[in-house]
């Protein structure tokens, strides 16, 4: 699944799935058959035989075991299920969300979008299947939180008894206030997209600091600027966490491609703080690189699953 801080859209993703085989043997892919059949039908939206291929083909992908096919629609069913949920809590995701969610998978994975592209399709997932997988992912951990209210969060008594407990000091960690700026390439102009990163590199050299940023951006043919607020170092997205914490305060990061084009990140400020949120996101940290943290489904997440299912209508046929 995918992990998010929901106010950020270029910040906001740590994409957790299995990196995806290197090579696609022929085997490997589940064809469509010529006729497409309804499997089942969840609050009256088909799932079809050729949306089961197409998680087929995806769970080879990450060479997952057992039988495909059963496992495949059950994880169709339960997110047409969690949808439910993404649409009574108004959670959704945009679409610029899922498009930057993956381009950083393929950058994860050592990959163009172009080849990422080739891959989905001779695999037999289609983009589409894949993005749509990435789209219900980013949304449900928001329907659960909507749902739930932060119920896992730490409260200052659990600090302080787990500061007691392992005898060390109240945790210290840097705080960031950021600001993006993005030298926007349009989706059918990406042949720019040299020439608009070799701009947004020289504008980092001449970048007057966050007061003036929005001033300086109007200077330049499409820049935009965003103020993506405080974050604490345990906080920062992986594929922007490095570059920010080799960044000087009033400084910048080096650019980075996206969907939306090229961007990087300015460090409006930067300084140490030690309090209850500080304290929390470092032990928020510390439990997730736990062995089997990564994988643990929030009980939340299981609870709502259950509640909306008890309410769907579901068919299997």
């Amino acid at each position: 699944m995918l992990s998010f801080k929901a106010a950020v859209t270029a910040l906001s993703i740590s994409f957790g799935m299995t990196v995806i085989a290197p090579a696609i043997a022929p085997q490997m892919m589940m064809a469509e058959a010529a006729s497409t059949t309804v499997v089942a039908v969840v609050n009256g939206t088909p799932i079809t035989s050729g949306d089961v291929a197409k998680r087929v083909n995806f769970l080879r992908l990450q060479r997952a075991k057992g039988n495909l096919n059963s496992l495949a629609r059950q994880q169709l069913v339960d997110e047409a299920i969690e949808r439910m949920g993404v649409l009574a809590t108004q959670t959704s995701v945009s679409g610029d969300d899922v498009d930057a969610a993956y381009a950083r998978f393929a950058a994860n994975n050592k990959l163009s979008l172009e080849q990422l592209n080739t891959i989905m399709t001779k695999s037999g997932v289609t983009v589409d299947h894949f993005k749509s997988f990435i789209a219900i992912s980013m949304s449900w951990p928001r329907a659960v939180q909507a749902r739930f209210g932060d119920s896992n969060k730490l409260t200052a008594g659990d600090i302080g008894a787990r500061i007691a407990k392992s005898g060390a000091n109240r945790p210290k960690v840097n705080e960031y206030i950021l600001k993006q700026v993005i030298f926007v390439v349009p989706e059918n102009k990406r042949g720019i997209t040299g020439k608009r990163k070799a701009e947004a590199e020289a504008s980092r050299k001449k970048f007057p600091g966050c007061e003036q940023a929005k001033a300086f951006a109007a200077t330049m043919r499409d820049v935009s600027v965003k103020d993506l607020g405080r974050f604490l170092e345990p906080e920062l997205p992986d594929n922007w966490k490095e570059l920010i914490k080799k960044a000087p305060a009033g400084g910048t990061t080096s650019t980075q491609v996206t969907p939306r084009g090229v961007e990087f990140i300015a460090i409006c400020s930067k300084r140490e703080v030690s309090d209850d949120a500080a304290a929390a996101a470092v032990f928020r940290e510390e439990d997730l690189k736990k062995p089997g943290k990564q994988n643990e489904v929030d009980p939340n997440a299981k609870k709502y699953l259950e509640e909306l299912r008890a309410k769907a209508n579901v068919v299997l046929k």
